[in-house]
């Protein structure tokens, strides 16, 4: 250890150059008695006593001039080690050693204030900033208790042997019984305060025995509101001095202000979560087959995220996801459906092709059955007028038979397939030409909006009208607000119907594949439109703000062929189109639409190979699903054993490139 040099005090030092001076001077008008005249003498005496006082002042002033160095050094917040100011005026070298504590502890206050900031693994930093205090303390070990739910104070980071804290095990809370100091303290004082614990008080704790000594520092952790938020307790073999309670109590500020602004944190991603169930579980009651896609995709879409972050080389050696890139992504997959809330359930279930809110085909067979009783009416009418009994039945009979093959025949249309042929859809403009009275005015009962719709004015009664028509009334013409303008801000390209919907039954009926018209796909895709709109006025931070791209990418198509915004493989990111593979496949093998059956593994693989040879989805994201087993990690979770079947691999993702 370097030998401290002796100090003197300043006085001392001035006495002494005075001393100097005037021994100096004396000496020197000895010595030269008469040989100089009395006015040189004089001015040589002067001149040679104020050098040796310019000397002696300068080896006094210079760690004077070191102090002003430094101190404007932290006037610039330059807190750089230098060597400690040292000087023989005991003043001086006194103020140069409290100015490099004062240094050094505006430092550590400042290093520690900024990682009270930056850190945002709280687990990671509870033991951490314990461990610092237990440090400037000299203490021999410590406690931090943060307040659950119910307010009691559990221990959180445990530092009982002087050493490295600890996130602390599950141990007793502090109890008001136990501790009633402490408790007391943490409710009123505005100062550290001291005290002691029996050993069998702190081994009720969970805590050493070793810590039952006299010096204790308690400080309530509070926030703005004066919540009490945490207790930090330190244990030292003396009094902690005032000038270290002072500096902890205001590092326990900054650690109050930290654990509040985590808290505020917890309950910002608490109250999004909160968010996204709500939002599921909206969808979910509004449709179930919807809701239990919207549990399934983020899933899957995980699945595939976590293999192309295992990938040590190839396509995806690169991509990786941070704690900030996954809860991006774990929103926008469970949020990536959240436009269907404002989608009819009779569109997105629209199990039938005359299905609105109930399915229409009750209308068309009513309209049957009243054909079939005038079928009857008119062979009683026959028999009344005398024609013969065997020609009336003959046609009677033959009618009947012809309205049951046509009903069962539009019923079967009614139901949707995969490719209704151009002779059917004729045969069914055939069957609706066929004429039935009406004698009831149609207008009763109606909403005024019904009525808007109707053609002005009334027809008179009774009225012959068409078996299946496309009726006036059946077109919904769709609302300004409806449309997508070119140059919207959102940057969709979808072309929009001129109609809300069409609801003619011809029109309905002789859909060639599936149940839905052009104007039901569109309100379908609509809510993609929806969801990017709605999650794009949500505030969300910064490290989210791909949120609404990510979640509403999956409908997009690596040709540009896809929708809302017809982006391009250049334009889509790797977790949108994870999540585009993602909602395919599930949508295929999803046991659980009222409008199609399921597909097992090998049918919904061969579909998506098909899929990447048309560059639709990523080949590369599609042979990484393929390879990795995602494909069958999720049949094994969601599907039904006889769904998962035997795939060939490599041969598919051969077929998927062409």
């Amino acid at each position: 250890m370097a030998r401290r040099q002796v100090s003197f005090p300043l006085y001392l030092h001035i006495t002494l150059l005075s001393v100097v001076l005037v021994v100096v001077t004396g000496e020197t008008l000895r010595w030269f008695g008469d040989a100089i005249p009395g006015e040189l003498e004089f001015f040589l005496l002067v001149a040679f006593a104020a050098g040796v006082a310019l000397l002696i002042s300068r080896r006094i002033a210079a760690p004077l001039t070191r102090l002003a160095s430094e101190s404007e050094a932290v006037r610039r917040f330059d807190f750089t080690d230098h060597p400690i100011v040292r000087s023989s005026v005991r003043e001086i070298d006194t103020l140069g050693a409290a100015f490099d504590l004062m240094r050094d502890a505006v430092r550590r206050f400042l290093r520690i204030n900024q990682r009270l900031v930056s850190e945002t693994d709280f687990e990671i930093l509870r033991p951490w900033l314990l461990d610092k205090l237990v440090d400037i303390a000299e203490a021999r070990g410590g406690a931090l208790y943060l307040a659950d739910a119910s307010g009691a104070l559990r221990v959180s980071a445990l530092d009982v042997e002087g050493g490295k804290a600890k996130p602390a095990p599950n141990l007793p809370p502090l109890s008001p019984d136990a501790l009633p100091k402490l408790m007391e303290a943490a409710r009123t004082a505005a100062h550290p305060v001291s005290g002691h614990l029996s050993s069998e008080e702190l081994a009720a704790l969970g805590l050493d025995a070793g810590l039952a000594i006299p010096a204790m520092l308690a400080l309530p952790l509070r926030d703005r509101h004066e919540q009490l938020l945490g207790m930090l307790l330190l244990f030292k073999d003396e009094q902690i001095d005032d000038a270290s309670a002072r500096f902890i109590e205001a590092l326990a500020a900054s650690a109050a202000s930290a654990l509040e602004t985590q808290e505020l944190i917890k309950e910002q991603k608490a109250l999004i979560q909160a968010t996204i169930r709500m939002i599921a579980g909206a969808i979910d009651e509004k449709s179930p087959y919807t809701g239990g896609h919207c549990a399934r995709v983020p899933e899957l879409t995980f699945m595939l995220a976590r293999a192309a972050c295992a990938q040590d080389s190839g396509t995806y050696s690169d991509f990786r996801l941070d704690d900030d890139g996954w809860e991006q992504l774990h929103i926008a997959a469970w949020l990536h459906d959240c436009g269907k809330v404002t989608t009819p359930e009779y569109v997105v279930d629209k199990a039938t092709k005359l299905e609105t809110v109930y399915n229409r085909i009750h209308e068309v067979r009513m309209r049957f059955e009243v054909l079939k009783r005038d079928a009857w009416i008119g062979y009683w009418q026959g028999l009344a007028d005398g024609r013969p009994e065997p020609e009336l039945r003959a046609t009677r009979d033959a009618l009947l038979a012809t309205l049951d093959d046509e009903f069962a025949f539009v019923a079967r249309c009614n139901v949707g397939g995969e490719f209704l042929p151009a002779e059917q859809q004729a045969r069914l403009r055939e069957i609706g030409s066929r004429r039935w009275l009406r004698t009831l005015d149609d207008r009763l009962g109606l909403s005024r909006e019904e009525l808007d719709r109707l053609p002005q004015p009334a027809p008179e009664l009774p009225l012959e009208e068409p078996l299946l028509a496309d009726r006036p009334e059946h077109r919904i013409p769709r609302p300004e607000s409806e449309r997508i303008e070119a140059g919207n801000r959102w940057g969709f390209k979808m072309e929009t119907p001129e109609l809300l919907y069409d609801r003619g039954e011809l029109h309905n009926l002789t859909i060639s594949r599936g149940t839905l018209t052009n104007e039901d796909r569109y309100k379908i895709n609509q809510h993609i439109v929806q969801t990017i709109k709605m999650l794009s006025e949500l505030p969300l931070p910064r490290h989210l703000r791909e949120v609404p791209q990510i979640a509403g990418g999956h409908h997009e198509k690596m040709d540009g062929t896809g929708y809302p915004c017809r982006l391009d493989a250049s334009q889509l990111s790797q977790e949108a189109r994870m999540m585009a593979i993602a909602d395919i496949f599930e949508a295929l093998t999803a046991a659980d639409r009222p409008y199609k059956p399921a597909k097992t593994i090998s049918e919904s693989i061969a579909i998506m190979a098909r899929m990447c040879k048309d560059r639709h989805i990523d080949p590369d994201l599609f042979a990484l699903f393929l390879r990795a087993g995602v494909h069958l990690e999720y049949a094994r979770r969601y599907l039904r054993p006889e769904q998962i079947d035997a795939v060939d691999v490599e041969k598919l993702i051969a077929a998927s490139r062409g």
